[in-house]
């Protein structure tokens, strides 16, 4: 705290601070760096889609200031074109927002200085302090562009920071100019832009535009385009006094050279699939030692703690319940990593923008446009976020049927569904000439559900009606070397979000599953264990098969076995017995706890609990047939059950929280259940 001791120190009022200025700027890794927490941040338009918000303190002379730092996403114009720019402007227009700032913070691309210019004019005109930080600073040193910050700043009549928010730099300088920060002395704003002689009437336009979103009336636009001219005009001037370019630079010659390849119609489609493909080869082998050991020490801490407990209610209760649901969840961390982690390296490198590119003219063949690639790309992490990602999307139509479509995109609450049903079905060392073919197959797995999501948007398109025009506008930012720290966090924060926010539904799931599991109605156990033990009495030679076929009946004798039995006729058709129904019913919850239900219900029918649970579903038999109960047709028909099924309350939750209606949670819900059955039904019956 500098030379001034705490007890001299006097807190002061705290401040709201906005953090505004255009997509993929560096907002998020400025406000990382500034409040010391973890945002996500990602080298492409749409990572911040709602307000996020911490704290910091300067410490000056006998004072300390704290600050409320609230990160707002990006938008282009105060004039908004899409739902998150709402968010923005309402913020910044508002008296009464709760987040309404007493000082901006304007985050710029110094590589891209004019267009970022044209919201900071409109930020001036607020008439609330500014602080110009002109971000990337040092990559725009690089390509040979020199900004004279002193003369910007006089003909700005605000004070600008250079910055490089990813390595820390300039953010003593920002944090000083933000202490001394004053209302502007000089205005973009003019009389021919507004064709007013009084300020606060620019104000009430730009409030009239934000409250009228998404239906701008033609007098509106028009004074949009007017003023967009007018200031233009004079940014080009203030751009032509300021800034010199002495050639393009190293970076951007190398970005234009690698999007040759990477953004060519033929070639750029290449490259993205064996990307994807590259990517689930490595979960599968970067994964399985990791996958292992976790097996290892779960199978020998459970044989521990049985061994170590009196035999009884609470030994097969932490064995059978707890431990053995949790174990299905736990295995899956080293693929979650993996998967987050390359997920963060194809974002922060600027490869995802690209992808966007490429992609728009496929997308508008089917109603939607490039702009909806991130929010089904995201989708393969979580539907959640990547839902709220459509308020990038200006069209409305375009945008609901993204939100329709992207749960259909393989998320990674259905990677440990898929690994298991895969590894059943692929012996370990099976391979395809010199690739894994677990790998091929979960590969497989994410192009049907994307191929999936454009056929439903097709069809969608023609049922949804809407007379809103569609563009589709996107900055290609260069090419940039991820971050480490960005990757790891990125990797840590979503593997504790798997292992906490699900740990925790799979724990209560197994709990009630067991007790589910070990009773019945009636005296049915007691029938069941006093015919098995004149049995293992007449044989005890046979005593451990025996104690295994008690258990079975048991299991099915129960509570759950019932519940199980009574679903069944109704998921026969698709091949799965009363066993998997019961984990269909609570997937419902959360995909993920699939593999936890299996866990505790193989678990319950095993007397020793001595088998890991890809061992037990693999000897499991049919006891009419005596087949293999998860043959390759079963394990394709839960596949490709699970690819389709919406089986997820929070990512309904969100449907109706971003369409504000229940009608297209139902939609969602129903036509994707419909198209898992009949699917999964084709499967098993046509092509199996």
């Amino acid at each position: 705290m500098s030379s001034v001791s705490k007890e001299k120190s006097i807190e002061q009022k705290l401040i709201t601070i906005a953090l505004v200025g255009n997509p993929n700027a560096g907002k998020s890794t400025l406000f990382n760096s500034l409040t010391g927490l973890n945002q996500k941040t990602g080298n492409f338009p749409g990572v911040t889609v709602d307000k996020k918000a911490g704290f910091f303190r300067i410490v000056n002379e006998s004072k300390i200031q704290p600050y409320r730092l609230v990160d707002l996403p990006g938008t282009y114009s105060l004039f908004p074109k899409s739902p998150d720019e709402k968010v923005t402007c309402e913020v910044l227009l508002q008296h009464d927002n709760i987040d309404y700032p007493e000082i901006i913070i304007a985050v710029a691309d110094a590589t891209n200085l004019k267009r970022n210019l044209l919201l900071v004019s409109q930020l001036i005109d607020l008439n609330i302090p500014v602080v110009l930080a002109l971000n990337m600073a040092d990559e725009a040193e690089k390509n040979g562009i020199a900004i004279n910050s002193a003369l910007l700043s006089q003909l700005l009549g605000i004070p600008v920071v250079h910055l490089n928010s990813r390595k820390g730099e300039g953010i003593d300088e920002l944090k000083k100019q933000i202490a001394i920060a004053t209302k502007p002395a000089c205005f973009f704003m003019t009389k021919e832009s507004i064709e007013t002689d009084e300020y606060e009437h620019y104000i009430d336009l730009l409030k009239d535009a934000s409250a009228k979103y998404p239906s701008i009336n033609s007098k509106l636009k028009k004074i949009e385009e007017k003023d967009t001219l007018i200031r233009f005009k004079k940014i080009s001037s203030i751009i032509s006094q300021t800034v010199e370019y002495s050639g393009k630079g190293k970076l951007f010659q190398l970005t234009e050279k690698i999007d040759t390849v990477l953004t060519h119609p033929v070639f750029g489609f290449l490259s993205f699939l064996i990307v994807l493909f590259l990517v689930f080869q490595s979960i599968f082998f970067l994964a399985e030692y990791p996958m292992t050991w976790i097996e290892d020490l779960f199978a020998w801490g459970g044989d521990s703690l049985s061994a170590l407990l009196p035999k009884g209610f609470i030994n097969d209760l932490l064995v059978k319940g707890v431990l053995a649901g949790l174990s299905g969840v736990v295995v899956f961390v080293p693929q979650i990593a993996l998967l987050f982690a390359f997920i963060s390296l194809l974002e922060d490198s600027g490869y995802m923008a690209r992808v966007s590119f490429m992609m728009d003219k496929l997308m508008r063949q089917v109603g939607l446009n490039g702009r909806s690639v991130i929010p089904l790309i995201s989708g393969v992490a979580c539907a959640v976020p990547a839902i709220m990602g459509t308020r990038t999307i200006s069209n409305m139509k375009e945008r609901l049927i993204t939100i329709l479509i992207t749960p259909l995109m393989s998320c990674s609450a259905r990677l440990p569904v898929y690994t298991l049903l895969i590894s059943l079905m692929v012996p370990d060392d099976e391979t395809s000439g010199f690739f894994s073919k677990k790998g091929l197959y979960l590969f497989a797995m994410y192009i049907l559900g994307f191929v999936m999501a454009l056929l439903v948007a097709f069809v969608l398109k023609f049922i949804l009606k809407a007379k809103q025009r569609s563009y589709f506008i996107m900055e290609m930012p260069v090419y940039r070397v991820p971050q480490l720290k960005t990757v790891f966090i990125t990797m840590y924060t979503k593997v504790k979000v798997f292992l906490f926010d699900a740990g925790k539904i799979i724990i209560a799931v197994s709990i009630v599953l067991w007790l589910m599991s070990a009773y019945g109605p009636g005296n049915s156990f007691e029938q069941i264990e006093k015919k098995y033990t004149s049995e293992i009495a007449a044989n005890p030679t046979n005593a451990d098969e025996l104690i295994a076929k008690q258990e079975s009946e048991k299991l099915e004798a129960s509570y759950v076995g019932h519940v199980g039995k009574f679903i069944e006729p109704a998921i026969k058709p698709l091949g799965f017995d009363w066993k998997i129904g019961i984990s269909l019913i609570t997937s419902f919850v959360a995909r993920e706890v699939f593999v936890g239900t299996m866990a505790t219900i193989y678990s319950s029918g095993d007397g020793e609990n001595t088998l890991k649970i890809r061992d037990k579903m693999s000897l499991e038999r049919d006891s009419v047939t005596g087949k293999k109960t998860y043959s390759e047709a079963v394990c394709w028909s839960l596949l490709v059950f699970y690819a389709f099924a919406m089986q997820c309350v929070s990512t309904l939750a969100v449907v109706y929280r971003e369409t504000k209606k229940m009608k297209w949670v139902f939609v969602q819900f129903f036509y994707m259940s419909a198209l898992a059955y009949l699917s999964s039904w084709v499967v098993f019956n046509v092509i199996f």
